[in-house]
C-alpha cells in the first residue's frame, strides 16, 4: 500500500512540475544588421535618423584588392528609406538597392550575388546618418565612434577600422579591416 501511495505522490509531483513549466517563446531578431567586425553586429538605424534628405546624382570611385572601379549612382534617401541605383558611364543599370519598411533588397546583373545589401546600407548610414544615433548603435555592438563635423571614425579597442572624411563635395570612406575604400562625389 505504501509503494502504491508513493507512486501516486510521485506521479502527482511529476504532473505538477510538468504543468508548471512555462515556456518562453523564442524571440527572433528581425532587425537588419551588418557585421562591422567579426563579432560586432551593427543594427541598421531607422531611416528617420538621416542627417538630411538627398535626391542626387553621385560619382563613385571604389578601390578593392588593388583594383579601381568607377560608376555613377542616383541616390534618394530620406525619412522613408534609401534607394540607390548604380549606373555605368553610359547609363546602363549596374544594380539597385532598396532599404525601407524594415526590408532590404539588392539586385544586380554585375555585382556578385554574395554581396549583402546590409553592408552597403551600413556604410551609407555611417556616412550620412545622425552622429549621436550612430554613436549609440556602435557602442551597443562594442565599438567606439569618434566624430567631428568633417570626420568620423569607427574604432575597435585602439584600432581604427573605418575612417570617413567629409567635405562639401565629397565623402571618402576607408574600411581598414575589410580592405576597401570609396569616394562619393556630389552636392552634399
Amino acid at each position: 500500500m505504501n509503494s502504491k501511495k508513493n507512486g501516486i505522490i510521485f506521479i502527482l509531483f511529476f504532473l505538477i512540475c510538468l504543468c508548471s513549466c512555462a515556456s518562453r517563446p523564442t524571440v527572433r531578431e528581425n532587425r537588419l544588421y551588418a557585421y562591422l567586425t567579426g563579432t560586432s553586429k551593427f543594427f541598421l538605424l531607422p531611416p528617420d535618423r538621416i542627417e538630411q534628405s538627398m535626391d542626387m546624382g553621385q560619382q563613385i570611385t571604389a578601390s578593392y584588392k588593388g583594383r579601381d572601379f568607377f560608376f555613377d549612382a542616383w541616390v534618394i534617401a530620406n525619412e522613408s528609406g534609401i534607394e540607390i541605383t548604380l549606373l555605368n558611364e553610359l547609363g546602363a543599370n549596374l544594380g539597385e538597392l532598396s532599404c525601407r519598411d524594415g526590408a532590404i533588397s539588392f539586385s544586380s546583373p554585375v555585382f556578385p550575388k554574395s554581396l549583402k545589401p546590409e553592408y552597403i546600407a551600413a556604410d551609407f548610414q555611417l556616412c550620412f546618418y545622425n552622429a549621436s544615433a550612430l554613436r549609440e548603435a556602435l557602442e551597443n555592438c562594442g565599438l567606439f565612434f569618434e566624430y567631428t563635423e568633417n570626420s568620423r571614425r569607427v574604432i575597435q579597442g585602439k584600432k581604427v577600422i573605418i575612417d570617413i572624411e567629409k567635405t562639401p563635395g565629397s565623402v571618402r570612406l576607408v574600411n581598414h579591416l575589410r580592405g576597401y575604400s570609396y569616394t562619393l562625389e556630389g552636392a552634399f
